[in-house]
């Protein structure tokens, strides 16, 4: 018996360190490591000690018996990753007992002097990258750390960027719940830097700073339409269904059949997954309550993505397109309106993507009229929007293709071609990447100030990604701190605690998040769910304040 990675595979790699025999792959040592969608378990040097299991944040692995149905082709996955070469892309060597992959030299990049004195840090941001940040530096150093955050809440996008019906990915969150109350952390939440205290103020109080604020903008498709009502973001879509505070109630309204969205990346295919789920197995997750009253009421029984180039060239990973094909009571279909898809699809080889959709049914769907019966997403490549159509509001798209030029009826559009992020401020900023220049992490001209993240790297990568990039920033940071190039602060840290108490009584802290844990974990029993989340700012602030669970109702 062997086991296997899933789905659910975050990649934060903390896998392949309990391994005892080195037979996950690729490793953050590995160049593919970088690109990898997910990791993979050799099924021919896997002793299946489940060291693997029980260390995953996410509950991705299993044994290859006990793989639900759904997940029986990840067996295939894991172990095709090895063929034709192995991991390391060469010739696969012959097996010398339970482990023939190839150990690296072992490293030890972080050497502090007996001596050194604690660092004072904040890390501006709780989400994934924060955390990771904060956990290293946590684990590895005696730093205190400031955590400090724009909303009443931690988490970011574990909270309010996965998807409810991927619950084992929430897990992770799990992993940095641990740090909010460590004794040498100190949390600032719903403070806003910029408008409540400055970057200047936090640099003052602290050796560094890092920043982990994201991508919170997204990617425009800037054609004519875009502005009409109907017509939003898939940014906006995810954080309404996530309960985001940013987020109102009547964010989307889903009386419209069809629904048609830009892209096929993995938050694509999350758009269209909640769209279309059941709303009784939806009503299971945390997913909020107004968006769970409008799918039940709502009239969407088809979604359509659009993707600019073929099959071969999806955006989204392989494992959630292989997720995409087990939805209960969806139908899955690829519009054959061009004869390069099918050539496409019929040409991939067994690592490809679109080999993925060969079983898929293939036809020329008429999307200029009403959707049929039942409930399906319909795949449609070589497709490019020229024009959001309607008066008043969004009613149909114009798309470019092979054949000319179709319209396709939609009375809600959203667009999932990216994220991006905003300036940063007091630091400086590229506009055509969208984040903060830096080496390493290090932050281009502003000594002390450090970058983590989507807001370091751009939006790529998912939740583990944020691990290997943490590890960098904070290890030029120990590293400048050795140095002795870090700004001494100005004031004590303790003062920028008072500061930001003044600046905003409505901060939260660590006890403040326990009552609202507490509370919507209360609420979630009652209802027979993980947690109801709280929706606006003022129930979380309230809750919060009241440190007893069950007050707000």
């Amino acid at each position: 018996m062997t086991y296997v990675i899933t789905q659910t595979c975050c990649s934060d790699a903390t896998c392949v360190a309990v391994c005892p025999v080195n037979c996950i792959h690729p490793t953050p040592e590995e160049r593919a490591f970088g690109s990898t969608e997910m990791l993979h378990i050799d099924p021919a040097t896997c002793i299946a000690c489940g060291a693997c299991a029980d260390a995953c944040p996410v509950d991705a692995i299993f044994p290859v018996d006990k793989l639900p149905a759904a997940q029986r082709e990840y067996a295939d996955v894991n172990a095709g990753y090895f063929d034709e070469g192995g991991a390391a892309g060469g010739p696969a060597p012959e097996p010398e007992g339970p482990n023939f992959h190839p150990w690296g030299e072992p490293s030890f990049p972080r050497v502090l002097p007996a001596d050194f004195a604690p660092l004072k840090v904040a890390v501006v941001g709780t989400g994934p990258a924060g955390m990771y940040a904060a956990q290293d530096l946590l684990l590895h150093t005696g730093a205190e750390i400031t955590l400090i955050d724009r909303l009443p809440v931690a988490g970011g996008l574990v909270r309010y960027g996965v998807a409810p019906d991927h619950p084992a990915t929430k897990r992770v969150g799990d992993t940095f719940a641990r740090f909010h109350a460590h004794p040498r952390v100190r949390m600032h939440l719903g403070l806003d830097v910029g408008a409540d205290v400055t970057a200047e103020e936090i640099a003052d109080h602290h050796d560094a700073v890092i920043y982990a604020v994201g991508a919170s903008a997204d990617r425009r498709l800037g054609i004519p339409g875009e502005d009409l009502p109907g017509s939003l973001s898939a940014r906006a879509f995810v954080a309404w269904y996530n309960a985001h505070p940013d987020a109102a109630a009547d964010t989307v309204d889903l009386s419209a059949e069809r629904v048609v969205v830009v892209g096929n990346g993995n938050v694509a295919l999350d758009v269209a997954r909640i769209l279309l789920a059941d709303p009784d197995a939806l009503a299971r997750t945390d997913i909020a309550d107004h968006a769970l009253s409008a799918l039940r009421s709502g009239k969407v029984r088809e979604v359509v993505l659009l993707a600019r180039r073929g099959p071969e060239h999806a955006a989204c990973t392989r494992s959630e397109l292989l997720a995409l094909k087990h939805l209960p009571g969806v139908d899955l279909v690829v519009d054959d309106h061009d004869p390069r898809i099918a050539a496409a699809i019929d040409a991939a080889g067994p690592k490809d993507k679109a080999a993925v959709l060969r079983d898929v049914t293939r036809a020329p769907v008429d999307l200029g009229r009403q959707p049929g019966p039942g409930r399906r997403i319909v795949l449609r490549f070589h497709s490019e929007p020229v024009e959001i159509q309607g008066e008043g509001r969004a009613e149909a798209v114009r798309v470019a293709s092979g054949a000319g030029e179709r319209v396709l009826r939609a009375g809600l559009v959203l667009r999932a071609i990216g994220y991006r992020g905003v300036p940063v401020a007091d630091l400086p900023f590229d506009e055509t990447t969208g984040t903060v220049p830096h080496e390493g992490g290090r932050v281009a001209g502003r000594p002390g100030a450090y970058v983590v993240g989507w807001i370091k790297r751009g939006p790529t990568g998912g939740i583990g990604a944020n691990r290997t990039c943490a590890a960098e920033t904070v290890s030029t940071l120990l590293a400048d701190a050795v140095a002795g190039t870090l700004p001494a602060p100005r004031q004590p840290v303790r003062a920028f605690h008072r500061l930001a108490r003044r600046r905003n009584r409505q901060v939260v802290d660590a006890r403040g998040l326990a009552a609202i844990e507490r509370a919507e974990t209360a609420r979630g029993e009652a209802a027979g769910r993980p947690r109801v989340k709280l929706a606006t700012v003022a129930e979380l602030v309230s809750t919060a304040r009241s440190r007893r669970p069950g007050l707000l109702r």
